[in-house]
């Protein structure tokens, strides 16, 4: 039987913090962070940051790495840089913070993707994983990628009344709360 939300269950918010990777977005024309925001603060969760970084591995790390530091920061969720174009390197930037990898993530993330844009899904290098205490999920940078990625995976994955269990019980400040 599939999970479902608990409506019996009170919702804890988790405080997400929005990284658009990109040499040529700016914030009015950031559709893909405007999409995750939309819906992470739709769903009940805050923003905790948002930033638009170039496509350069320093960049990339230096603000993770902030946002990592930061107790009010929960979770990140970036978007863009993780294609094949010689200027994504979100995955190099990343991958090495990451103390552990939730390969579960990328193969969802492909399965639900490969229901709307087809085998075009091969074109991500999306993946997932957790530095120091930090969730970070390194989304593609289309809109419509990162509007399925919430839709069909996060949203549901991070209500923390979500069963048979959600990510929220492994954020350090919901641990006994979310058990």
């Amino acid at each position: 039987m599939p999970g479902r939300i608990d409506g019996s269950l009170p919702l804890h918010p988790l405080r997400i913090a929005v990284l658009t990777v990109s040499d040529t977005r700016t914030e009015a024309q950031d559709t893909s962070g405007a999409t995750l925001i939309e819906r992470l603060t739709a769903a009940g969760h805050e923003l905790a940051g948002k930033a638009i970084v170039a496509d350069d591995v320093d960049a990339i790390r230096a603000q993770v790495k902030a946002w990592v530091a930061d107790a009010g920061v929960d979770l990140i969720l970036s978007t863009g840089g993780t294609g094949f174009a010689p200027r994504d390197v979100t995955p190099e930037a990343v991958k090495p913070l990451l103390r552990r990898e939730m390969e579960g993530f990328k193969i969802v993330f492909h399965q639900a993707s490969l229901g709307t844009v087809g085998v075009s899904t091969l074109q991500s290098r999306a993946f997932a994983g957790q530095i120091e205490d930090t969730f970070i999920f390194c989304l593609p940078g289309s809109t419509g990628a990162c509007r399925d990625a919430w839709d069909l995976v996060l949203g549901l994955e991070l209500d923390s009344r979500y069963r048979p269990c959600s990510l929220a019980g492994q954020i350090p400040r919901l641990r006994d709360i979310c058990a």
